[in-house]
C-alpha cells in the first residue's frame, strides 16, 4: 500500500509538472475518465461523409470539366486586385472537395472549429428551435448529399449547413423583415457552393432574384451545378466575376450578403466590392466574419488588416451587430460563435 501511494504521489506530481510547461501553449493533461465520449476525439483535418453521390455528380464535378477550364481562363485575366488571393490558392480546394464540396472541409467546418462537437449540435438546435417563429425547422429539410456531416436531434435531421442558414436568415427577418418583403433581390458575394441561396430561397418565397457571386472560379462553377440541382435556377443564379457589374447596371440589388468571405479576402478586394455596391447603390450589406481569435467582435481579414474601415469608407453605416446566438450561454457552447453585422448605405 505504501508503494501504491507513493506511486501516486509521483504520478500526480509528474502530471502537475508536464501540466507547467503544456500551460505555455494553453494545453492540459485531463484523466480520461472526467472526458465525455465526444471530446475523447475530434478531427483535426478535412473530411467528408462518404455518403451517395447523384447520378452524374462524379463526371461533372472535377477540376478538368471544361466549363471550370474556362471560368479559371476568365477569371484569371480578371483584375488581379479582386482574384489575388489571400486563402483560396489553387490547392485550398483540394479534388475531393470539389464533389464532396458539403464536406468538413474549406467551405464549411463541420467537425472542426469551436465547439464542432454533438453537444455543440444539440445546443444550436433548441437554441434554433426556440426562435423559429417562421417554422424554418420544418419547413427546409436537410440531408447527406455531397459529403455533409449529419446529426440527428430532437427527431430531426441537423447540419451545419442548415442551423447557419436558418440564424442567418432570422438576423435579416429582425432588422429588415425580409418575410414581408415584396420581390427583394439578393447578392451573394462569396456565395461558396450555393448554401445561402438554397436555403434562403427554400425559406422566404418574397426572394424574387438570388445572385451568387465569388471571386474564385470553382466555387461559381460549383455553386452553378448546386443550385441546379436543387432545382434553385428560376429564381437563384450564379453570376460571373466579368459579368457582375453590368448585371448590377439592370438588376437592382437591395440587399448583399457576404457570409465568411471578407475574412479571407485581402483588403484591396473588399475595396473593389464595396466600390461596387456603393456605385450601385446597394442598400444593405450583411457581414459574417471568421471568428479567429476575437469571436468575430472584429472586422479582421486573415492578416489582421480591418476591413470595417473599408466599409464604412465607402459610406455604409453600421446599424446592427449581434453575437450569431442572442443567448450568452449558446453564444459561448454553440457551434462556432461569431458576430452579425448589418450596415446600411447613407
Amino acid at each position: 500500500m505504501r508503494l501504491k501511494s507513493h506511486l501516486q504521489k509521483i504520478e500526480k506530481s509528474a502530471i502537475s509538472a508536464f501540466n507547467s510547461l503544456l500551460r505555455y501553449r494553453n494545453y492540459k493533461l485531463i484523466e480520461n475518465r472526467l472526458l465525455y465520449e465526444w471530446q475523447k476525439s475530434s478531427e483535426a483535418k478535412p473530411t467528408y461523409n462518404r455518403s451517395t453521390l447523384p447520378e452524374g455528380a462524379s463526371d461533372y464535378l472535377h477540376k478538368n470539366n471544361p466549363k471550370l477550364e474556362q471560368l479559371n481562363k476568365t477569371y484569371n485575366i480578371f483584375d488581379t486586385e479582386v482574384t489575388t488571393p489571400l486563402v483560396w490558392t489553387d490547392a485550398h480546394v483540394k479534388p475531393d472537395d470539389v464533389v464532396y464540396f458539403r464536406g468538413d472541409n474549406a467551405y464549411v467546418w463541420q467537425l472542426r472549429g469551436q465547439n464542432m462537437n454533438t453537444m455543440g449540435y444539440a445546443l444550436t438546435t433548441y437554441y434554433v428551435k426556440s426562435i423559429d417563429t417562421l417554422q424554418l425547422l420544418d419547413l427546409l429539410k436537410e440531408d447527406n448529399l455531397f459529403g455533409n456531416f449529419t446529426f440527428r436531434i430532437d427527431n430531426r435531421v441537423i447540419s451545419r449547413d442548415l442551423l447557419d442558414s436558418i440564424i442567418e436568415i432570422y438576423f435579416l427577418e429582425k432588422h429588415l423583415n425580409i418575410s414581408k418583403l415584396n420581390k427583394a433581390t439578393i447578392l451573394d458575394i462569396g456565395a461558396g457552393y450555393g448554401r445561402l441561396a438554397h436555403r434562403m430561397t427554400s425559406a422566404i418565397p418574397q426572394i424574387s432574384s438570388y445572385l451568387c457571386t465569388d471571386a474564385v472560379a470553382i466555387s461559381s462553377f460549383i455553386s452553378d451545378y448546386y443550385i441546379k440541382f436543387r432545382k434553385l435556377d428560376k429564381i437563384a443564379k450564379v453570376i460571373g466575376l466579368d459579368a457582375i457589374e453590368k448585371t448590377l447596371g439592370y438588376e437592382p440589388v437591395d440587399i448583399a450578403i457576404n457570409i465568411h468571405s471578407f475574412s479571407e479576402c485581402k483588403i484591396s478586394a473588399i475595396d473593389w466590392w464595396l466600390s461596387l455596391l456603393s456605385r450601385y447603390k446597394v442598400r444593405y450589406l450583411m457581414i459574417v466574419p471568421n471568428a479567429g481569435d476575437h469571436g468575430g467582435e472584429r472586422l479582421l481579414t486573415h492578416e489582421g488588416e480591418d476591413f470595417g474601415k473599408v466599409i464604412e469608407n465607402h459610406g455604409y453605416k453600421l446599424i446592427a451587430k449581434e453575437p450569431k446566438f442572442r443567448d450568452p450561454v449558446v453564444q459561448t457552447f454553440g457551434i462556432n460563435p461569431t458576430y452579425h453585422y448589418l450596415f446600411e448605405l447613407q
